[in-house]
């Protein structure tokens, strides 16, 4: 990973909001990286971080086998923020068995009174809301440390060191509750670790295209196209540093979009100059998928598919030094747990298993950056934005849209009815306001009236969904007569479906898609 020369370190103790902290600094032009608590120290240390943040976590710092603190941290002399957890950690270091069970857990919403607003809590209204999320406190605060908040249940909910720039907060500043909460970690890194925010989408397109060409020199590099924002991303940013030394193949599986391959082939070739070859492996795609119904093997058929075409297309593998991917940063975090390397990989994670069959080595120029991140890279490159806002669409494609077993004849109907889906929002400035939209065919025929006739046709589910990053999702609360104009253009204009539901479903327990 190109590291920024100036950085925020964020060490991993388990907090489901980890990732958040990283988002609310990205937001200020802040780089940072996210690393298991143990991670090898050497690791991370060139360049030394700006500062370090201590994310929470689910354990007691009590527990047997509780993730510890590295304290060479301090011997960087660079500012630390301990949020949670990692205050109470803070604590428990210095004075082992500081930190106990509070009588009465703090889970919530509470007010943050100041103490004092020098530095961390600059700012700050007094008895703004904050997120508590802990069963321990710490009922004795090592004389090194002055307290600079609490609230009515904690004595202790913001802390300085009194000589060395040392801060930690009980409340969770990263998540949205906390209405302080980006003013409190911009106090922290620009204030106090004295980052310039300096590092946007052109600079980083600028470190990218100077480390890519010293990485590739004269080599050639093959991408995978997908069709989809970060694939499109990757190979503008990559061709844009080294041309014509890029070869890129966009594989039409039978399971894309209505019309999406020939006009996402369409924008590769003359929007986006690229040097992509288009191939249709539909038939191959479809044969292969024919009699399966369940998902992880029809996932695990267009993967080793995809393989199988790319090999055959690209023929002779010599001339080709690199494979380009689409790896994000989420993907780059979840394959590594906060107890070290994790064995659970997702089947559907990029091109799956193609690296080791075609022994390149890979590039993965977007593996630092968040989904909203990457968009903005691709603007900045003059990707068109009509492309650069599409939805996200799963890498199997429409393929795990039909439930159950698949047949040309059921991807036609739902390609037509995904459309009425997509063009009615988009026709009524409903498009931008949701995350993703998609139409699922389930394998429920239902009785129906078509003027004097009976019908015995297919159900469509249409979903559409909120979210910020796609981790949790809540269902859109579109207009009813939205929802009716739509189902009835979808009944009225496709034969083969005579009813359509609307999933009200939220991530969790559900997932965006259904399959």
């Amino acid at each position: 990973m190109s590291r920024h020369s100036e950085w925020i370190l964020i060490l991993d103790y388990g907090s489901q909001f980890t990732q958040l902290i990283a988002r609310r600094l990205r937001e200020f032009n802040i780089y940072c990286e996210i690393h298991p608590f143990n991670v090898s120290l050497d690791s991370v240390s060139t360049p030394k971080p700006k500062g370090v943040i201590l994310s929470g976590g689910p354990m007691s710092v009590n527990d047997e086998d509780a993730p510890h603190l590295q304290t060479e941290i301090f011997d960087w002399d660079v500012p630390v923020l301990g949020v949670c957890y990692g205050l109470q950690l803070l604590a428990h270091t210095e004075i082992p068995g500081s930190v106990e069970k509070a009588e009465k857990r703090e889970y919530g919403r509470a007010h943050l009174i100041i103490d004092n607003s020098a530095d961390l809590l600059k700012g700050i209204e007094d008895g703004s809301v904050v997120w508590m999320s802990h069963g321990d406190h710490i009922h004795e605060l090592p004389h090194s440390y002055e307290i600079i908040g609490h609230t009515a249940n904690a004595d202790v909910a913001a802390v300085r060191h009194l000589d060395n720039h040392i801060y930690g907060v009980q409340f969770h500043p990263e998540v949205a509750h906390t209405e302080c909460g980006k003013q409190i970690l911009k106090n922290f890194a620009i204030d106090i670790c004295g980052l310039s925010g300096d590092w946007t989408a052109a600079s980083f397109i600028d470190e990218q295209i100077e480390a890519i060409r010293a990485k590739v020199g004269s080599d050639k590099v093959l991408c995978a196209l997908s069709g989809g924002v970060d694939s499109t991303v990757v190979a503008t940013l990559i061709y844009k540093a080294i041309g014509d030394q890029l070869e890129c193949v966009f594989v039409d599986n039978g399971l894309l979009r209505k019309d999406e391959f020939e006009d996402v082939l369409h924008l590769y070739t003359r929007d986006l100059h690229l040097p992509v070859k288009g191939v249709d492996a539909s038939k191959l795609f479809l044969d292969r998928l024919t009699g399966v119904s369940d998902p992880e093997k029809k996932r695990k058929i267009i993967g080793n598919a995809f393989i199988d075409v790319f090999d055959e297309e690209i023929g002779d593998q010599s001339e080709f030094k690199y494979l380009a991917q689409g790896t994000l940063y989420p993907d780059v975090i979840e394959s590594v747990s906060f107890k070290g390397p994790s064995a659970t990989i997702k089947s559907h994670h990029n091109v799956g298993g193609l690296p080791e069959k075609m022994k390149l080595d890979l590039i993965e120029p977007v593996r630092e950056l968040f989904k909203d991140e990457v968009r903005v890279v691709g603007r900045e490159l003059g990707i068109p934005e009509h492309f650069i806002s599409r939805h996200p669409f799963p890498g199997p494609g429409l393929g795990i849209r039909v439930i159950g077993e698949l047949s040309k004849e059921k991807l036609d109907l739902l390609r037509d009815a995904d459309k009425i889906f997509i063009d009615e929002l988009k026709a009524n400035h409903l498009y931008n306001e949701v995350w993703q939209a998609l139409v699922v065919l389930l394998p429920v025929q239902s009785v129906g009236v078509m003027g004097d006739e009976r019908t015995y046709e297919f159900t469509a589910a249409i979903r559409a969904v909120t979210s910020l990053d796609g981790m949790t999702a809540d269902w859109a609360h579109l207009p009813y007569d939205f929802l009716a104009h739509v189902s009835n253009r979808i009944i009225n204009e496709i034969k083969g479906i005579n009813r359509v539901v609307y999933d009200i479903s939220s991530k969790p327990p559900a997932t965006i898609e259904w399959e």
